[in-house]
């Protein structure tokens, strides 16, 4: 994925489509939304409206409040092609700047708007269309990362590896397929509703499986293989596209990371306990709604596999914070001590994959990540906290500061990350890709919809459970 620094220079936003932001600085209209025109909205859902308008009441701080209005609605004025034909539901959504739709991206998009389903008709037949494409893109392959809206061929055709022409990028990446088993299976446990889970449906789960097993790499190295032309080493993947030698553990490989950089040591942990989470949630629905006892025990006995090995391998001690989880391993007993802030990380634990906030080794890794002794940790004059390989040094990403609030439970923590995202948006009343950590009118993508929703899943989590912070400002 190519990645650009802009420098804020004047109001006006640019992107893949119509839809980029445009930017009115918090200073000169603090009432005033950066949301298109009602006109130009894609999506349009009356229980979200309805959800803005309830949070922002409780909200006193003037610019939390129009970030919240700007950010949140985001996914759906900006990314989202939803049709219905003949009963037939189909939801493509674009990640932002980047005219494709990355499994992980989209079910995270639109994760904040779930709790709503069952109250709006459409907004329900979005989530039923997301389903529908997301099964469709996994049959189609199961390694690939991001898709076309069609067969149209991609900038990345000449990527070393068996592209299709419905793909847009094809990096092997364990959430890519562990994102629409949460989609789908908290879905149904919201509306009850079990219409989009048909024979087509259980074939990509079915493919979901297969491929984890395979990705075990217990007898060779299975078919997977990824190699670019490129000045950038994260970009491409070493031993002919397989990675490094990794030794078999019962753990599920790897090649890139979430950020879409490749991984050094195959065993991504925060990954592999993705992916523990969400066979567990495969047993469940197809326990209860295929009755196929065959596939359920495929499903339990790959996660008890995984369960064990985590617990056998996923942590040990660090010379510093005492037993912590490492972010990779490679099985020979080699670690990667870091963190990324992209989801799942290692901090997002919590978040994601059902480890307990205040799990003693989790608060190690915790303090670890959270310190510079990560070395994509960073401290500066606009912020504090954690970037990665993918767009580089010094640049952190509000991801990174939305996730340490949302797996906080200390109310000082969470106001100083409100602080920090209050002010590093450069006055675009957005979030970005990331910024640089002294001066956050240089950042990277004008238009990035996964970071604008969760900033207000995260303003929705504070009004649920602290919404003493909102009542005062910021």
């Amino acid at each position: 994925m190519k990645r650009r620094i802009f420098v804020k220079k004047t109001v006006g936003g640019a992107g893949a489509m119509s839809l980029a932001p445009t930017y009115l600085s918090a200073s000169d209209a603090k009432n005033e939304t950066n949301r298109p025109p009602v006109s130009k909205r894609l999506f349009k859902s009356e229980a979200v409206e309805q959800e803005i308008v309830r949070i922002k009441k409780d909200i006193v701080d003037p610019e939390i409040s129009w970030l919240f209005e700007n950010c949140y609605p985001n996914t759906l004025d900006t990314t989202v092609h939803f049709t219905e034909k003949h009963d037939e539901l189909d939801s493509f959504i674009i990640t932002g700047d980047i005219n494709a739709m990355w499994l992980r991206d989209s079910t995270a998009q639109v994760w904040p708007y779930l709790h709503l389903a069952d109250r709006d008709n459409q907004l329900k037949k979005l989530f039923v269309g997301l389903i529908n494409r997301q099964a469709k893109c996994i049959l189609i392959d199961p390694y690939a990362n991001a898709f076309n809206f069609a067969a149209s061929g991609s900038e990345w055709k000449s990527d070393l590896t068996e592209m299709k022409p419905e793909l847009h990028e094809r990096k092997w990446e364990i959430d890519s397929l562990c994102y629409p088993v949460r989609l789908s299976y908290n879905y149904w446990k919201q509306t009850d509703d079990k219409t989009p889970f048909n024979d087509h449906w259980l074939k990509a789960i079915k493919t979901i499986v297969n491929t984890f097993e395979e990705q075990q790499r217990k007898e060779n190295k299975g078919p997977y293989h990824f190699m670019r032309l490129t000045e950038k080493q994260t970009d491409t993947v070493i031993g002919d596209g397989f990675g490094n030698p990794v030794k078999p553990n019962g753990l599920i490989c790897s090649t890139f990371r979430p950020s879409d950089d490749a991984t050094t040591f195959l065993y991504l942990i925060p990954s592999n306990f993705f992916a523990l989470t969400s066979l567990r949630q495969i047993a469940e629905m197809v326990g209860q709604i295929f009755k196929n006892k065959p596939f359920i025990n495929q499903c339990n006995e790959l996660a008890d596999t995984l369960e064990k090995s985590l617990k056998q391998n996923a942590s040990a001690n660090h010379l510093n914070y005492g037993k912590v989880y490492s972010f990779e391993i490679d099985g020979f007993g080699n670690r990667l001590y870091m963190d990324d802030a992209n989801i799942p990380s290692l901090l997002a634990l919590p978040y994601l994959s059902g480890i307990k906030a205040d799990e003693d080794i989790y608060l190690n890794t915790r303090r670890f990540v959270l310190s510079k002794d990560n070395p994509w940790f960073f401290e500066g004059k606009a912020a504090s906290g954690i970037g990665g390989p993918h767009v580089g040094a010094e640049m952190i990403w509000p991801m990174s500061i939305i996730m340490r609030a949302m797996t906080s439970n200390d109310d000082k923590e969470i106001i100083q990350c409100l602080r920090w995202l209050k002010n590093t948006h450069a006055n675009t009343g957005f979030m970005h890709e990331s910024f640089n950590k002294d001066n956050p009118e240089r950042f990277s993508r004008k238009w990035f919809a996964w970071a604008n929703t969760l900033f207000g899943e995260l303003i929705l989590k504070i009004h649920k459970e602290r919404k003493h912070i909102l009542n005062h400002v910021i």
